[in-house]
């Protein structure tokens, strides 16, 4: 008896690629998904002139494994020299969050993970402060906290991080408003894989107290900024900012709410932007496939 093909099982993978443009990718790569027997349910691609580098991100449902696509997939990616990645589609992102006292990015990160909002899994947050135990306690996440106050401290916060990545294999560090510059050798280790929330639309206010110099400056617009980070303190490359206008008649404590509101939001969407595949970096600069 012949087995109905439409019965098969159809994995659902999330292809991303980068490679100096040239012509004839996109044919060698939608030839490699036919190979795969694949179809594809979603693609997107974009040639930068600045770079002159390429860049897709594509969706495929294949009954393939992923040996098997892979297999279809390496003459195509050799002969480019191809940057690439194949994923399952929807796959949890295994997330280290970072925090200090502020919770409001911390518990919309922890409810949206747990309203099934964000293709996340949070194993852990390490915090240098204690404040946020009960909040993260109330969503079931394992919490740590260590002071640091003195470069030794901070060394082992860092060793910490760098430990918990490991043992639970996390592809993504989120700086939910922890309050501590990340050494270089930090930032090195983590490159690409770490995203920061700036209380800005960046450039703007630095350092404390950001929204009380808003308001004495009689600022119309706020926001904020989520980066990458970098050894070079919120000069990372951007992946999505949000502005919100405002007058004379917001108190501080308003103009704080709003932006609250407006770093939660913009976190969340650059860890799910992420999550989902769709941030690729071109130097300095992101590609965004939304």
């Amino acid at each position: 008896m012949t087995s109905d093909a439409s019965t098969e099982h159809l994995n659902h993978w999330v292809l991303t690629l980068s490679c100096v443009d040239s012509p004839g990718i996109v044919h060698a790569i939608s030839g490699a998904i036919v190979a795969a027997r694949g179809n594809i349910t979603e693609s997107q691609q974009f040639a930068s002139t600045e770079t002159g580098s390429f860049f897709m991100r594509v969706q495929i449902e294949s009954p393939a494994q992923r040996a098997e696509f892979e297999t279809a997939l390496e003459p195509i990616t050799a002969r480019w020299a191809m940057t690439w990645e194949l994923d399952e589609v929807g796959r949890p992102l295994r997330t280290l969050v970072l925090a200090s006292t502020a919770g409001h990015c911390v518990n919309d990160l922890l409810f949206r993970q747990r309203a099934g909002q964000l293709p996340i899994e949070i194993p852990l947050v390490l915090s240098n402060h204690g404040t946020l135990r009960d909040l993260v306690d109330f969503y079931g996440v394992p919490f740590e906290a260590s002071a640091v106050t003195d470069p030794a401290a901070k060394a082992a916060f860092e060793a910490r991080v760098l430990e918990a990545v490991d043992a639970h294999d996390i592809e993504l560090v989120v700086l939910a408003r922890y309050m501590q510059i990340l050494s270089p050798e930090l930032c090195a280790a983590l490159a690409g894989r770490c995203i920061n929330i700036h209380h800005s639309f960046l450039p703007g206010f630095k350092g404390a107290n950001p929204y009380r110099q808003a308001h004495s400056r009689g600022v119309k617009l706020i926001g904020a900024t989520a980066h990458f980070v970098t050894s070079d303190l919120d000069e990372g490359p951007i992946i999505e900012q949000n502005v919100v206008r405002v007058d004379h008649s917001r108190s501080v404590s308003e103009l704080v709410a709003i932006g609250q509101d407006e770093e939660s939001r913009t976190l969340s969407q650059a860890v799910k932007w992420f999550a989902e595949r769709r941030v690729l970096l071109d130097g300095a600069r992101t590609i965004i496939f939304r």
